[in-house]
């Protein structure tokens, strides 16, 4: 998530998206969220856990949490994880990853670390420099990847911007890709060759490996792009602010517009058991689960 005013440009030719009507299911859950910024699916847990920012995105209030959900959208327990209890310190929680018993929470400067059943600290990860880390993937060989989405407590940039790797043999921290033409690094999905980040200054959407090589992929029609999940048919699913929008993509420019009319959708989660997409809705502080639409086809003009 980023919050920022993006200056108009001259654009090229948008690939054209069908529209498909939203499918029967929704499922909207609010109790108390605060900013709730990433909805991550707990697959050994069965459920789902919504990190609540509680504030300032950049600011080291100590007062973030941690929510858990069941599929059913029933709250189980809205603080679960809490900032300033029980030993935990925890600000501004964005973008969650799990390897193993271990949950991994982008906290602006730091990736915090948790204990999967039970909440309880288990560490942390500085990132010497960091300003705004956001999303956070675990990757099939359990390395941690995470973006810095480059901003100061003001939102003006602070040219950190960056992609991180954490190994998982050592736990060396390496940072793959750093500099302000990566465009505001958003979400971000690690895979067996590296990760795909799409951005919300820039609404690009890329691959990075652990060289640091960037290759283009097919940029969606509108951007302010924050989270971005796989689908079961390997289409990429890419939320956008500016549109209000969830859009799958697939091979080369094929897109399909899967949902409309969702303000602010920030870091999306899948449930993959289900079928259901999780949104959390920055600014309306609510959840909104959806079926995934059939995909629609639609290519690049």
């Amino acid at each position: 998530m980023v919050i920022l005013a993006l200056t108009a440009a001259c654009k090229k030719p948008e690939p054209a998206v069908q529209q498909a009507a939203e499918p029967a299911g929704t499922m909207t859950v609010r109790d108390s969220f605060q900013t709730p910024e990433s909805v991550l699916y707990d697959a050994a847990g069965d459920q789902y856990l919504v990190s609540n920012i509680n504030g300032n995105p950049a600011a080291k209030d100590g007062n973030g949490f941690i929510s858990r959900v069941s599929p059913s959208g029933s709250v189980t327990m809205l603080k679960w994880i809490e900032g300033g209890k029980n030993g935990v310190t925890l600000n501004a929680p964005k973008g969650m990853g799990i390897r193993g018993d271990t949950l991994f929470v982008a906290d602006i400067d730091e990736v915090r670390m948790f204990d999967r059943t039970s909440g309880r600290p288990v560490g942390s990860i500085r990132v010497p420099h960091a300003t705004f880390l956001n999303d956070v993937s675990v990757g099939p060989d359990g390395a941690v990847w995470f973006t810095d989405s480059g901003l100061k407590p003001d939102f003006s940039s602070s040219g950190t911007d960056a992609v991180y790797h954490r190994d998982p043999r050592c736990g060396a921290l390496h940072q793959v890709a750093h500099g302000t033409d990566l465009g505001r690094p958003n979400g971000i999905l690690a895979d067996s060759t590296g990760a795909v980040v799409v951005t919300f200054g820039s609404g690009e959407v890329y691959r990075v490996d652990l060289q640091g090589h960037r290759t283009a992929m097919a940029k969606p029609p509108h951007g302010q792009l924050d989270g971005v999940v796989r689908a079961a048919d390997g289409s990429l699913v890419v939320s956008s602010w500016e549109d209000s929008s969830v859009v799958g993509m697939k091979t080369g420019d094929t897109m399909y517009m899967m949902m409309q009319k969702v303000e602010t959708p920030a870091d999306i989660g899948l449930d993959t058991r289900r079928k259901l997409l999780l949104i959390p809705v920055f600014n309306g502080n609510r959840i909104e689960i959806r079926p995934i639409a059939p995909a629609a086809t639609a290519h690049g003009q």
